[in-house]
Formats: C-alpha cells, sequence, structure tokens
C-alpha cells in the first residue's frame, strides 16, 4: 500500500507525520504545516481510502492503517518520526504506540478516543453511505466539525469538498473499522511521551472521552476552548502553538 504523501521542510530535519480524521485529506493540515516546516520535515498523507491514496477494501482495521504509515516511513527512510493524528489518524498513533513504539519520537492526539462510541453507529453510518453516497453527510458532519462562526469559510468549505469527493466504498470501510477499534484496554501500555488535545465543544470526542487518555503515562492533556472536532481547523493558531511547544522539547 502505497500512500499518496506531501512533504515540506528541510529532509534532513526530525520527521514528522500528519495522520487526518475520516473523510479528511493532506490538506486538512495546511495551517499545522506551515507552523512547522521550517524546523521539521513535515509529511502529510492520506489514508487508504482518502485523497489521492488506493481504495480500502471492506475488512479494512486500524492496524492495517498504521502499517501503511510505517511503510511509508521506510520508504522515506525516516527510522523515527514524531506523529500527530486527529480522530481516525489518532487511533492510528495509538496503535503505533502500543505495536511499533521504536519508531516514534513522541506522539500527539487530537480529537480522537480510545474508542468511538456505539459500534452499530458506524455500521449505520457506512450502509447509509453505501446506499446514498458521502453527499448527504456534508451539514451534518459540518456541524459536528466545525463552530458556527468557520463553518461557511472557504477553508471550512474546501475540508468538507473533500469528504464528499471521498469514494463511498472506501469511507463505508473506515467507518466498519473505526467500529471495531477499541484500544482502552491497553492505554496505560503506551510509553512514548504523549499530547492529548481535546476541545470544548467536540461531541465526537467530548470532555469525558479525552479524559481517558490520562491513564497514559507523563501525558500532557490540554484542551482547545470555542471549537469543535477538528481544533485545527477552528483554532488553529491554539492548536498549533500546542503542537510546536510540545515537540521543541521532545
Amino acid at each position: 500500500m502505497r500512500l499518496h504523501y506531501a512533504t515540506r521542510g528541510p529532509l534532513g530535519a526530525p520527521a514528522v507525520y500528519l495522520g487526518g480524521s475520516l473523510g479528511s485529506t493532506h490538506r486538512q493540515w495546511h495551517e499545522l504545516v506551515e507552523a512547522l516546516s521550517t524546523d521539521y520535515c513535515v509529511v502529510g498523507f492520506d489514508h487508504r481510502g482518502h485523497g489521492a491514496s488506493p481504495h480500502a477494501e471492506s475488512g479494512v482495521r486500524v492496524e492495517d492503517l498504521a502499517s501503511d504509515v510505517i511503510e511509508l516511513a521506510d520508504s522515506q527512510g525516516h527510522d523515527t518520526f514524531h506523529y500527530v493524528g486527529i480522530s481516525l489518524g489518532g487511533a492510528v498513533g495509538q496503535h503505533l504506540a502500543l505495536n511499533y513504539p521504536e519508531r516514534l519520537s513522541s506522539l500527539t492526539l487530537a480529537c480522537t478516543a480510545p474508542a468511538f462510541g456505539d459500534p452499530q453507529t458506524w455500521h449505520d453510518r457506512a450502509a447509509s453511505v453505501r446506499s446514498n453516497g458521502i453527499g448527504p453527510l456534508r451539514d451534518a458532519t459540518g456541524e459536528r466539525w466545525f463552530v458556527d462562526a468557520v463553518r461557511p469559510t472557504a477553508r471550512a468549505q474546501s475540508i468538507l469538498d473533500d469528504l464528499v469527493a471521498s469514494d463511498a466504498e472506501s469511507y463505508a470501510a473506515c467507518c466498519e473499522a473505526l467500529a471495531e477499534y477499541d484500544a482502552r484496554p491497553h492505554l496505560a501500555a503506551i510509553a512514548t511521551r504523549t499530547l492529548v488535545i481535546g476541545a470544548d465543544h467536540d461531541v465526537v470526542s467530548p470532555p469525558e472521552v479525552i479524559a481517558e487518555f490520562a491513564v497514559i503515562k507523563n501525558a500532557k492533556v490540554a484542551t482547545i476552548n470555542d471549537s469543535r472536532h477538528l481544533a485545527n481547523i477552528n483554532q488553529p493558531e491554539t492548536f498549533n502553538a500546542l503542537v510546536l511547544g510540545f515537540l521543541e522539547i521532545s
């Protein structure tokens, strides 16, 4: 599986890999790439089934998406790297920390969860997408992802454009991957230095879910105010400052 990716920054600098949310592409990370690329080699990638990466097949699991990242890092000659993941990308990050800890210099988990609610909700969404496509999800997704002031902006709408352009079967397959994902029994085993970022108005990963990550030894937990699920888009300056400050002392 060869993921589509974009690299920016000094090639010999420490690498930072950016894993996005369900239905997004590496373009989701524009603001963070701008903030990091002076001092880091930043690699934004599209999960399989997203953007320009190959489609995902039914039965794909989060562990497969994590293996894709390791393969990409190997192809780039990055034996170790920092990882920043939001939502689905955060689930991938948890799997990396639990199964490839020697590869991670640090881990940032943003607006994600160790388990994503009722599995039936994800199976229902997968079935709906297979029947009706992704387009009908646009408005409801925009409400979950963005605060009212941000949702009408060109930036937010471009993220939603990427969502509805996604391959429907791949999106459904990744919904099913999230339905079965549950890292809660294993969180305390994560030894990688970790930053956890939550958002005060995130209904996907609400504060009580973010609090579950406190079992990670020495994890730093921060909450971004006036934000919904995509905190990196709702409050980019605050989000970027948290990530950059964390990386500088990693």
